[in-house]
């Protein structure tokens, strides 16, 4: 919703800058990663050092290259392309995992050892049972079963995503 009402004036002001930016040789995809890739480093160090006002400048800073992508590839090729919105759709994931991580990772530093001790004894898919899968599924993929390694991987990530919930609810509860 707020999206959809700002396009509009946000795009007068964007859409000089993309011009130049275009000008001087960047493309859509190079500030899509370059965005990415900066939000991720600074809300990966600042977040989980403690220094959230800074980190928040500067993870803002790079994710407002997301505004300029998205018009750049509008202007250099009229719609886009299916790689840069593949590509934005993806290191966009990467740059809000980052943003968890750093979070995560100064949240387990306040909590102190004991986070680890809880965070590590609940969950469907530790080490040891992922590792399986995957082997498994890759022994298979070597036997000639074309879908078994697109099925461990899949399997791996359901199992790691419930066991990042059970344990954010262990250590909630805490």
């Amino acid at each position: 919703m707020l999206q959809s009402r700002l396009r509009g004036p946000v795009s007068v002001l964007i859409t000089p800058i993309c011009r130049f930016l275009l000008q001087i040789g960047l493309r859509a995809n190079h500030l899509t990663v370059i965005g990415a890739f900066g939000s991720s480093i600074c809300a990966i160090y600042f977040f989980s050092q403690g220094k959230f006002l800074v980190g928040t400048l500067l993870v803002t800073i790079f994710l407002l290259t997301d505004l300029l992508d998205g018009t750049m590839a509008r202007l250099s090729s009229g719609t886009g392309t299916k790689w840069g919105a593949f590509l934005d759709s993806t290191v966009d994931r990467i740059a809000d995992a980052a943003l968890l991580i750093g979070i995560l990772a100064y949240i387990s530093e306040q909590s102190g050892k004991n986070f680890s001790r809880w965070s590590e004894a609940v969950g469907i898919g530790e080490r040891t049972e992922r590792l399986v899968v995957l082997l498994i599924g890759t022994g298979f993929y070597g036997l000639g079963f074309d879908a078994a390694i697109d099925t461990s991987l899949w399997l791996v990530l359901v199992m790691s995503t419930v066991t990042v919930i059970q344990r954010v609810i262990v250590v909630a509860r805490a």
